[in-house]
């Protein structure tokens, strides 16, 4: 896959939650809350700032992160499910 995200942008492959019984029954895909883990799979440059200085990103690809539930755009590329964000959607990384 040949994505390179531009500026402070991430692209993330969610992870799937694992399927969860209540009661006995399986809860159907339609009502599953959307997951808030990925794996950072590619990092843009960084943001510039308005005096023309470039910030360096603090995510690097294959971290495990926690983004923002309803922040980014998805998209779908050769059968993957994939997140684009800005980093201040990147709530936490988990070590």
């Amino acid at each position: 896959m040949n994505l390179r995200p531009l500026g402070d942008r991430v692209i993330i492959k969610p992870l799937d939650e694992e399927e969860t019984k209540k009661g006995g029954l399986y809860i159907p895909d339609t009502a599953k809350e959307k997951p808030v883990r990925g794996e950072v799979i590619a990092v843009g440059p960084g943001k510039i700032l308005d005096n023309g200085v470039r910030v360096p990103m603090d995510i690097k690809v294959g971290q495990k992160i926690i983004y923002a539930k309803y922040g980014g755009t998805d998209i779908k590329i050769e059968g993957d499910n994939l997140v684009i964000l800005s980093e201040r959607d990147l709530l936490a990384v988990v070590e």
